[in-house]
């Protein structure tokens, strides 16, 4: 494994264009393909490419086509996972999905940050912070995750919110930045 790639897996800084993170995207752009082809890939085809795509999946797991990510193999979905169409998962940083989350159309968990400094932005650097989600979780529709977010288990995420702290277990949040409005029983 080369240092930008370590540098990447680590959280910290790194350049995204590098041969070793174009290879690995290669990969998931040839799976992403073949997951969301029209072309009627079976449910059991579906499933084997996921199997591949992804860092780990546990079972009865749907993902609605078309779907994206950066890498897939940073991503970790728990069991009973269901997740709809439109869906962008930003792996540069592990994404982990606890089971029996429910994740709504367009939604969108964004690991990737990058520099402040208008320089370093420029020469394209950018690091990643995970974002973890826990059990039995529900993300509305175009719900955005930040990078380095964790929402507790049990959390519902309503339509549309844009999540940039981390959300307590238990919880009802909405709104851009999302905000706890109440506890649910």
């Amino acid at each position: 494994m080369g240092e930008n790639k370590q540098r990447m897996l680590a959280g910290d800084w790194y350049l995204p264009r590098d041969a070793e993170l174009a290879a690995d995207n290669q990969r998931r752009i040839e799976l992403c393909a073949a997951y969301n082809s029209d072309g009627g890939a079976k449910t059991e085809e579906r499933t084997a490419i996921l199997a591949e795509l992804l860092g780990s999946m546990g079972t009865g797991v749907t993902i609605r086509p078309p779907f994206q990510c950066d890498y897939g193999s940073y991503i970790s979905i728990g069991d009973h996972v269901f997740v709809n169409f439109n869906a962008v998962f930003l792996d540069s940083a592990p994404i982990t999905i606890g089971s029996h989350a429910q994740i709504g159309p367009n939604v969108q968990l964004l690991t990737p940050t990058h520099e402040l400094d208008a320089q370093r932005r420029k020469e394209g650097w950018e690091k990643g912070e995970p974002i973890t989600i826990g059990d039995n979780v529900w993300l509305g529709g175009g719900v955005i995750v930040c990078p380095g977010v964790s929402i507790g288990e049990n959390t519902v995420v309503g339509a549309g919110s844009v999540v940039t702290k981390d959300l307590p277990a238990g919880v009802l949040a909405v709104g851009n930045p999302a905000r706890v409005i109440r506890t649910l029983g």
